[in-house]
């Protein structure tokens, strides 16, 4: 392996370079600066210039290598995007089963290739529309899906061999999937042919989102059989999305999203490996899901470099053998947290910016946030338009031709560098922490994550990030239509849960949910694995709540302990 510079270049560049200094200083004289200090969103500073000598170390076959190849820091693919485009999927849910579907045939019919589906509060808690901590929320921020039949009104007519689904639920997601699993058995297709995704990551809960229902050990003992049943019965499915989406929307660097999201996933694989499971068996199959802000070559340099560590833990720390087995596969949200309610028309802007800083990361899906989103589910006309921004930039702007087209930039290269060393320098302190467990127990990474918001809140208050239309060419919140959630919604729900409810036989259902209590109540294995049990129970007419009130029972619940 060599060098991707010679000595020779290395210092004829520095001797211009050092010219080029004293000019550009000479220049600052006559026009100062425009700002005191210039850094990226996630506060890592940035020179006036890059050139070789950011990346006078690197070697090319070690460090950047080629698309689809270890350590996969140019894609994931060997073809990208010239052979596929990446999965267009559109986050969406609201109020019923069937309204979310009739979104789902719209986005469908306008282009969208891949389902993801937002639930509702209670439903994300493990809670029925019925109960009495659900009132209120019904469908308000997305879905309500209490059984099998929600399910299935959800997917009318929607080919489930063809169509992969995210589904973006943590502490009841194998509730949720085996409800998945069991409506499209019902519905005549066959469970390995089935493909999509459930978050399922229960690390980020305790971290940053706080859906919170059991405490750390049983929640990850959980995630384990889901991913332990996927990799015997349903292979196509991505077991876990190991998400630093919400990590970031909580506050955090793009560093701290990166080094807490890559722990989570060693923890996870940790996790695997202790039941028994063969890395190359599962780790294929493992995704991951990062937020992309508004900072472009901070969000292109964090992905290249998010792929580049997976490979390198995978290898080097697993001893994975297979491939696939280091690829650091990835959805991409827009982030929502940059967008403003002044002037909502800009942000049309801001989640075109960050699609773009996604596509030229090598996501494999992604979804573009609507204008409205910082007021409301998304109405119609403003998510048409987050989809045609993917369109566009699919096929009229021409990033999709070239693969990793700014490989080799000096300064996403030093960049993508500088990412990996500070979150390897996390991962190193977690490990003497004792994993992501134990940090979360003493307060680690939320106190990180705090720290960082309160200090960007500063830089914006003082005026040192700017955000138009807030702190620079201030405006007013416009008046605009918000989609409303008629709270009839709710009463009609509980209706249709009561006769759910009178139908079913009481006998089946109790001896399925029984058969869930003794494999939670036995020590983590196959023969003790959730999934067949939930299964069996939503066929049976077990509730979302049911099923997960068992979990309640047996685990215990988890409370957020408040640090300040």
């Amino acid at each position: 392996m060599g060098k991707m510079f010679s000595e020779s270049a290395i210092e004829r560049i520095e001797q211009e370079y050092k010219e080029w200094l004293q000019e550009y200083e000479k220049a600052l004289q006559k026009l100062p600066e425009r700002l005191e200090r210039f850094s990226t969103v996630s506060d890592l500073e940035v020179k006036p210039l890059y050139t070789p000598l950011d990346i006078k170390d690197k070697d090319y076959l070690e460090d950047i290598g080629f698309p689809g190849r270890y350590p996969f820091t140019r894609g994931v693919q060997t073809t990208m995007y010239r052979a596929r485009l990446w999965t267009m999927r559109m986050f969406a849910g609201l109020g019923t089963a069937e309204q979310t579907n009739e979104r789902f045939h719209y986005l469908i019919n306008h282009g969208e290739t891949g389902l993801s589906v937002a639930f509702d509060f209670p439903t994300l808690m493990g809670y029925d529309t019925d109960s009495p901590l659900a009132r209120g929320e019904c469908g308000r921020c997305g879905v309500a899906i209490d059984t099998i039949e929600d399910m299935e009104r959800l997917f009318a007519g929607i080919n489930l061999e063809e169509v992969t689904t995210s589904m973006t639920i943590n502490p009841p997601a194998s509730v949720i999937w085996a409800m998945y699993i069991a409506n499209a058995e019902n519905q005549g297709f066959d469970r390995r042919k089935l493909g999509g995704t459930i978050q399922n990551d229960c690390l980020k809960e305790f971290i940053a989102q706080k859906t919170l229902m059991l405490p750390p050990e049983p929640s990850l003992r959980l995630v384990v059989d889901t991913v332990e049943f996927g990799t015997r019965e349903v292979p196509r499915w991505n077991t876990i999305s190991i998400s630093g989406y919400h990590i970031r929307e909580a506050g955090a660097t793009a560093v701290q999203e990166l080094a807490f999201t890559i722990y989570d996933g060693i923890t996870y694989v940790e996790e695997c490996i202790k039941r028994g499971l063969n890395v190359d068996d599962f780790a294929g199959r493992l995704s991951f899901f990062w937020n992309s802000h508004i900072d472009f070559f901070e969000e292109i340099a964090k992905m290249r470099a998010a792929r580049r560590m997976w490979a390198r833990i995978m290898k080097e720390r697993f001893k994975a053998q297979k491939p696939r087995s280091m690829m650091c596969r990835f959805h991409v949200q827009t982030a929502g947290c940059s967008l403003t309610a002044q002037e909502p028309y800009n942000n049309i802007i801001r989640t075109t910016t960050e699609a773009l800083a996604a596509i030229l990361g090598g996501c494999q899906s992604l979804h573009t946030n609507s204008l409205d989103e910082v007021y409301m589910i998304p109405s119609e006309f403003a998510v048409k338009i987050a989809l045609r921004t993917q369109q566009i930039l699919a096929d009229e702007v021409g990033v999709a031709n070239v693969i990793d087209p700014l490989a080799g930039s000096y300064y996403v290269e030093a960049l993508t560098d500088r990412m990996e060393e500070e979150a390897n320098e996390y991962i190193r302190k977690l490990d003497e922490m004792g994993g992501m467990v134990a940090a979360i127990e003493k307060n680690y990474p939320q106190m990180e994550i705090a720290d960082s918001a309160y200090r960007f809140q500063q830089q914006i208050e003082r005026g040192e990030k700017i955000i138009i239309g807030i702190n620079k060419f201030p405006s007013e919140i416009p008046p605009l239509e918000v989609l409303k959630i008629d709270p009839e919604i709710e009463r009609l729900q509980i209706e249709r849960l009561n006769r759910f409810k009178e139908r079913r036989n009481k006998v089946k259902l109790q001896k399925a949910l029984d058969e869930l209590r003794r494999r939670c109540e036995g020590p983590p294995c196959w023969e003790n694995n959730v999934m067949p049990a939930l299964i069996e129970a939503v066929k049976a007419g077990a509730t979302e709540q049911e099923c997960c009130d068992v979990y309640r029972e047996v685990f215990g619940t988890y409370t957020d302990p408040a640090s300040f």
